[in-house]
């Protein structure tokens, strides 16, 4: 079952904002294929992203997983679910935290969790934009430029790294078994991942090679 802890949000002014690739859903929509070979694109826009960095083995960390309702993720590639946040790892002292609620607000808590300690709490919600990738073929056109094992022995649900897909950074994150993946690239590269993964998923629509 897809994740669906985390969609945009806004109304009023915040309704008129217009997303990185707002220019594309048409082309990203129409770029899909249906069927046992598989593959959709689209944008999340919207979601609020909040940097957080703190020495993982101190009573602040402690304290900031409180207020977020789980404990800080330890080890690379593991993630936190919450009702309304989930938690990525970045880094041995980083995290990306990803929410439905104000970033500003979000950003504030936490750092009220710090209580004056070593760390620091930023809402980067503007830095990046969120692509989904999913279908039966989502893997295989991921693996066309992207240098992990995505096998599920070895990523699968949950899972959640910084990487590349062609020659972009992004934070790559599985979803569910489809398998879905959101795809977090800075928001001045999002364009060309966007032109990427629509040329990696075309082959898709012919029938496979016996």
């Amino acid at each position: 079952m897809a994740d669906t802890t985390l969609e945009g949000h806004g109304s009023g002014p915040l309704a008129l904002r217009r997303s990185p690739l707002a220019h594309l859903h048409g082309a990203m929509r129409a770029a899909g294929v249906e069927g046992a070979r598989g593959v959709r694109l689209s944008e999340r826009p919207f979601l609020t992203m909040v940097s957080l960095r703190v020495d993982p083995a101190s009573a602040a960390a402690n304290r900031v997983g409180t207020a977020l309702g789980a404990p800080l993720p330890a080890h690379c590639g593991e993630t936190a679910r919450t009702g309304l946040h989930r938690v990525l790892w970045l880094g041995p002292d980083e995290w990306l935290v990803l929410s439905r609620t104000d970033g500003a607000v979000l950003a504030r808590e936490m750092r009220d969790a710090l209580a004056g300690d070593p760390g620091s709490a930023v809402d980067v919600s503007a830095n990046r934009t969120t692509l989904e990738l999913g279908g039966p073929a989502a893997r295989q056109v991921l693996e066309k430029g992207c240098a992990l094992d995505l096998h599920p022995r070895s990523f699968g649900p949950g899972r959640a790294v910084t990487t590349r897909v062609g020659p972009v950074p992004v934070v790559l994150w599985q979803t569910d078994d489809v398998p879905t993946y959101r795809l977090l690239p800075r928001s001045s590269f999002a364009d060309y991942l966007a032109h990427w993964l629509m040329d990696a998923m075309r082959e898709f629509r012919s029938p496979a090679v016996p």
